[in-house]
């Protein structure tokens, strides 16, 4: 997966946008104010951070040892760096749309409805 294709999906969800709160390099991918992704797209080698259920997030961790790993930067237990080109386009979206569907699940049921909606 290239950046450029991994920041069409990340905009390709309901109400997503892209930000850059922290600094010009690093996108943030936020669903009504909440981060989904954030990744240095032009970063060699290009890895993702994706929040993910924290038995998931272990499981992943212990799979994909190297590959996936704790977020870095981020609370550890929610999130996982992932290490994009080492792992299959399919299971990178994945990954992407279950971080979306977690953040999704976490924000006030009017949000929800309004996206559903949308």
């Amino acid at each position: 997966m290239t950046p450029q294709e991994l920041r069409t999906f990340c905009l390709s969800f309901n109400a997503a946008v892209e930000d850059f709160p922290f600094n010009p390099e690093t996108s943030v991918f936020k669903v009504l104010g909440k981060m989904f992704a954030l990744s240095h797209l032009d970063g060699r080698p290009l890895t993702v951070n994706l929040k993910c259920d924290p038995e998931d997030a272990l499981r992943l961790r212990g799979e994909h040892e190297g590959v996936i790993v704790p977020g870095w930067h981020m609370n550890k237990r929610h999130w996982n760096t992932v290490t994009v080109p080492e792992l299959s386009d399919r299971f990178v979206r994945e990954l992407v749309e279950d971080s979306y569907d977690l953040v999704v699940a976490g924000l006030p049921k009017a949000e929800r409805l309004r996206l559903d909606r949308g």
